[in-house]
């Protein structure tokens, strides 16, 4: 019993908190500038941009059949780089298709730092390209 008027107060008081920094605010976002978005200007998810889209569907698919999410995510990088900073750093072309192709099923060591990325030799080529077109989609 004298545990619940202290219990009470604290909750009462956390809740004051909670709404006092923002608890308690609008739906409505705001920007970094704080400008109100109305949700016909909220940026869509990757979802929502490529969900038709065959490249997007394809890679995604077989990058989640994979051991990638292991090691990469989206936006942030876990052992290896994330695929936002592989799309920031190479060009769609057929040449870097390629190339991060067989650095997929060969592996590779040096252009991400030290840490080796472990070779897939059981993907076929074309599974690769495809995760790689899927990851240079998400280029900003």
């Amino acid at each position: 019993m004298k545990l619940i008027r202290p219990f009470s107060i604290a909750l009462v008081a956390v809740s004051v908190m909670a709404y006092s920094c923002g608890g308690g605010g609008s739906e409505e976002s705001t920007g970094a500038d704080n400008a109100v978005l109305t949700p016909a200007e909220t940026p869509l998810s990757l979802e929502d941009t490529y969900k038709d889209d065959p490249v997007y569907i394809a890679g995604l698919a077989k990058i989640q059949q994979s051991d990638c999410p292991s090691c990469h995510m989206v936006e942030r990088k876990i052992v290896g780089p994330s695929y936002a900073e592989v799309a920031a750093k190479y060009e769609t072309t057929d040449e870097n298709i390629d190339l991060l192709a067989s650095h997929v099923i060969n592996g590779h060591v040096g252009t991400w730092g030290e840490i080796p990325m472990p070779a897939h030799p059981s993907l076929s080529e074309e599974d690769a390209k495809d995760m790689v077109r899927y990851v240079l989609l998400l280029k900003k």
